[in-house]
């Protein structure tokens, strides 16, 4: 399957979008800018879904659904947000069809004008707290902790598979709460969330920090991010989790009743990822052979493949793999004994590694007389000989291995791709040849954030938290600074 496949030395841009398609993940559908992610990526999109439900749970939080269609007005309330969003938005103006008179197929009804016009939710904050304000008179209401598994559509041009589309899927966290205080506490333990899912599901490292005010997320005080480095040198925002303060409580007019019978404004957050994790999955682990997935999210983590020339073979091995394949489930390993005989063992073989399989088993007649299993790794492409007895505990160590070594692989290219910067000359250098995160001085302006964006198309990835403080010089503009950021080319 990795003939004919573009290297990633080659055209990195080209590898990825090819990989995507040939490993099975998606495709672009016929509605411009859409994509259609077919049931092998969205295995790998249930798991990451259903490990962070059992984590947001675990922190008190509960699941609902609000509207798709949000009315226009509801946008107008917040004016951070309806800039940040407006360019966007897709706008249902009628709500009936009608067969055109000419017999050409169907138009829009003139007279099915709607009063207000709809907008096709690109996130769900004003819907919702239109929505609390019915749920939340008292102290006692406090706080609401909701998520919700929803599609979104933000309007794109230009798309990519999973990184960026017109409609796509992901969580979105909102929350409501007393105090100033308990909604930061909020925002912060979501980014933690975020950043134990990453590292220690995907296997792909993060640096969590701050957006600067202009990255912040519209109607936001404060944006809390973590952000990923690609194999190309280049960032991905792979988190975001948001302190609103009282603004959408203010737009919406979200009071409570305190224990002294004061009214006060509530407190909110929201925080979400989205299917572009899909994307950081696939950039940050993959090769030129194809699809490589960390074992806690691959849809199958053990292929077992029967090599046999007459059904006698077939029948004696068969018999055995199926053994092991109890085995290894009774561990909770998802495990595929692939029995097709519409393709050879050397297709079977191609198909998985291509496709990101952890571990491949492979059975023959001499391995039976043996007692013995070929057991191949996708991440090193190393193979052995291994016992049938205790093959069980033996592969699920090997799994927590290509856990491990995944996540030590990728430490250590963000480590070696993070560089600090003390000149212009030297921030140019590394941006436009090494790539990766560089470490600079920062005046905290936004018009030397805009300047160094648009000569080199570098952006601050963000403010690392517990950044220490170090007296230096902006690298730009050369005016003083108390601490670095991390700038990055970015997806």
């Amino acid at each position: 399957m990795a003939k004919d496949f573009t290297t990633r030395a080659e055209d990195y841009s080209k590898w990825y979008n090819e990989l995507v398609v040939k490993a099975d993940l998606a495709e672009n559908s016929d509605v411009r800018g859409c994509m259609v992610i077919k049931p092998y990526g969205y295995g790998i999109w249930e798991k990451i879904q259903q490990q962070l439900d059992k984590m947001f749970k675990a922190t008190g939080h509960q699941n609902a659904y609000f509207p798709l269609f949000i009315p226009k007005s509801y946008l107008s309330k917040e004016a951070d947000h309806v800039e940040g969003f407006a360019k966007e938005c897709a706008v249902v103006t009628h709500y009936r069809l009608k067969n055109a008179e000419d017999g050409s197929g169907v138009v829009v009804d003139p007279n099915a004008k709607l009063e207000e016009e709809l907008i096709v939710r690109p996130t769900s904050e004003t819907i919702i707290w239109n929505t609390y304000k019915n749920w939340i008179q008292s102290y006692r209401d406090l706080p609401i902790l909701v998520n919700q598994w929803a599609n979104v559509v933000r309007w794109e041009m230009r798309t990519r598979l999973f990184l960026r589309t017109a409609e796509f899927l992901w969580q979105e966290g909102h929350t409501a709460h007393a105090t100033k205080d308990e909604a930061i506490a909020e925002s912060e333990q979501m980014l933690e969330v975020y950043a134990d899912f990453v590292e220690n599901y995907m296997a792909v490292p993060v640096v969590k920090g701050l957006k600067t005010p202009s990255e912040r997320f519209a109607g936001a005080l404060e944006t809390y991010c973590i952000e990923a480095l690609m194999q190309d040198g280049k960032a991905l925002q792979a988190g975001t989790s948001h302190f609103l303060g009282q603004n959408f409580a203010k737009a919406f007019d979200v009071k409570y009743a305190t224990k002294e019978g004061k009214q006060e404004y509530v407190w909110a957050t929201s925080w979400g990822v989205s299917t572009r994790l899909m994307g950081a999955l696939v950039m940050s682990h993959s090769d030129d052979n194809g699809l490589v997935l960390p074992p806690k999210l691959a849809p199958i983590q053990v292929a077992i493949v029967p090599i046999y020339k007459n059904e006698e073979q077939f029948n004696a091995i068969s018999e055995k793999a199926k053994a092991i394949q109890e085995q290894l489930e009774d561990r909770g390993i998802s495990v595929k004994f692939d029995d097709r005989d519409t393709h050879k063992p050397g297709w079977k073989f191609a198909e998985y590694e291509f496709k990101g399989v952890p571990v491949r088993i492979a059975i023959g007649p001499r391995d039976l007389e043996n007692n013995n299993v070929e057991v191949a790794r996708r991440d090193t492409l190393e193979k052995s000989l291994q016992s049938m007895d205790g093959i069980d505990a033996y592969v699920a160590q090997l799994l927590k291995d290509i856990q491990k070594n995944l996540l030590d692989k990728a430490k250590a290219r963000m480590e070696e791709k993070t560089t600090p910067v003390n000149s212009w000359e030297e921030f140019q250098e590394v941006i436009d040849n090494k790539t990766g995160f560089v470490s600079a001085h920062w005046d905290g302006t936004a018009e030397t954030e805009q300047k160094i964006k648009e000569l080199t198309k570098a952006t601050i990835r963000c403010i690392p938290l517990n950044n220490p403080q170090e007296e230096g010089k902006c690298v730009f503009s050369g005016k003083p600074s108390t601490q670095r950021v991390l700038f990055a080319k970015a997806y």
